[in-house]
């Protein structure tokens, strides 16, 4: 699989580890003081305190020596039993060799059950992860769908790596014909795929969902490619180039492996996998502690609005998320129940160019003007943050309709996951113009962090409380 892909599952493999041996050592004290033994049995807390993080030294250190976390991915049962068992002795006569040079004296017993622990906590959670695995990639991601550039040997080869990539959540959609005469409607793999003209591309970004694109061709048909990777990296989308051939782009350009083939990664979008991971923890963490404790209110809200006006409470829309994804997002309805319908006899009083903003507009409720002062019918738009629709942070979602019409350089903002703030929302939210708000989202997606998201996050409060910028 792709180099940082391992990285991320090496990190994550190594932080569960931390915390299965801090378990495993309290639960072998525990357990030794409720053995009725010959010998008294007590550690004084700097003692404790040291064998932990010794330990927690010792068995990362050991997995990483030995490349466990490397060797542990969808590897098969014998296999990951193996090599925990293997980071288990090295560990457990690790420590025990520590604890007898500093002439601790500890319990024989308890050391064995320490490791007994470690090594039953470890095996039962790796012989698990990977169908935990793939129970949150079904439930919180979406496949990655990829096409390749190329229908060569080695672009098939390609393809095929890509197919037995696909219990990563890799989706092989279709290929690119390099500009070579009398080349095929389709390849076939173990699937059949399609096959489409490279001057096709910017429709099939308009069309379909493409999360990234392969490039494999050979050195007579990289000029011919050029274009395609301009267009990638003027829309955001990420390229990987399977040569050695590097064009004149401004993308931030890295290394990667997938299987045996070097691949120039071109990504003009936020790419570390770590810090992604952390941004969407934080979203699922805190999306669903929002919910627990505005649900009262929540409730409230939903017999208000269906109190003071005819319609559901709840209203529905299909935005585009990220690259182009549709998804169903939730407000409550500060509109009238027709709103959609009167929206084409109000064209004319439209104050925004590609979308449709009316200042007063008069299809609000008094409910709705005030939901939407406070950013209150917002809320709902927590559940699409937990499902993985939308982030905390980020470009606002758009209805297709104004995607249609966007210049291709602001397209690049479908490229992030799209959020409930950004700093739209500290400049001045609904008084922005349309393009100082797409200049906004492109300098978050060029500049972000994650404090950077907290900053927006912290900033946006107060402004929300006291309704500055809402119309």
């Amino acid at each position: 699989m792709f180099s940082r892909h391992r990285r991320k599952v090496r990190f994550l493999l190594a932080l569960s580890d931390v915390f299965l041996i801090v378990l495993a050592f309290e639960a072998a004290y525990r357990t030794r003081l409720l053995l009725q033994l010959e010998h008294a049995f007590y550690l004084a807390t700097p003692v404790k305190i040291l064998l932990v993080g010794y330990g927690l030294i010792i068995w990362v250190g050991a997995g990483l020596w030995l490349d466990v976390y490397d060797r542990l991915e969808s590897a098969p049962v014998f296999r990951v039993l193996r090599e925990t068992l293997r980071q288990c002795l090295v560990g457990g006569v690790a420590v025990v060799l520590f604890q007898y040079f500093l002439r601790l004296d500890l319990s024989r017993s308890f050391m064995a059950l320490f490791t007994l622990y470690t090594l039953l906590l470890q095996s039962l959670y790796r012989l698990l992860a990977g169908s935990l695995t793939k129970v949150l990639r079904r439930g919180f991601s979406s496949p990655q769908h990829v096409m390749v550039v190329g229908l060569g040997e080695r672009a098939r080869r390609l393809g095929e790596t890509l197919e037995q990539s696909a219990h990563f959540g890799i989706k092989l959609t279709g290929f690119l014909a390099d500009g070579a005469a009398g080349a095929p409607a389709q390849v076939t793999l173990d699937k059949v795929y399609p096959v489409y003209p490279l001057d096709q591309l910017p429709e099939l970004l308009r069309s379909r969902v493409i999360d990234e694109i392969l490039v494999s061709v050979d050195g007579e048909g990289l000029p011919g490619v050029e274009d395609a990777f301009l267009l990638c990296d003027e829309e955001g989308v990420r390229i990987r180039l399977a040569v050695d051939f590097f064009p004149h782009v401004n993308s931030e350009v890295y290394l990667e492996k997938l299987g045996p083939f070097p691949l120039l990664t071109f990504t003009a979008t936020p790419h570390d996998e770590i810090l992604l991971l952390a941004k969407r923890s934080t979203d699922v963490l805190l999306s669903a502690l929002g919910l627990v404790l505005l649900m009262p209110v929540l409730g409230l809200v939903v017999l208000l609005v269906r109190l003071t006006s005819p319609g559901p409470a709840i209203f529905r829309q299909i935005r585009c998320g990220l690259n182009g994804r549709r998804f169903t997002m939730y407000k409550f309805r500060s509109m009238c129940d027709n709103a959609e319908q009167l929206k084409a006899g109000l064209e004319h009083l439209n104050a925004r160019q590609t979308v449709f903003k009316i200042p007063k507009d008069p299809r609000l409720t008094p409910l709705g003007r005030w939901l939407r002062k406070f950013s209150i019918d917002e809320w709902p738009q927590l559940w699409n943050v937990l499902k993985g629709d939308m982030s905390l942070v980020g470009p606002r979602p758009a209805v297709p309709e104004e995607v249609e019409q966007y210049k291709r350089w602001q397209r690049r903002r479908l490229r992030m996951r799209p959020g409930l703030t950004c700093l739209w929302a500290l400049a001045g939210r609904d008084a922005l113009d349309f393009e100082t708000w797409m200049r906004l989202d492109m300098q978050y997606i060029d500049n972000w962090s994650l404090t950077l998201d907290w900053k927006i996050l912290l900033g946006t409060l107060p402004r929300v409380l006291i309704g500055k910028g809402a119309h």
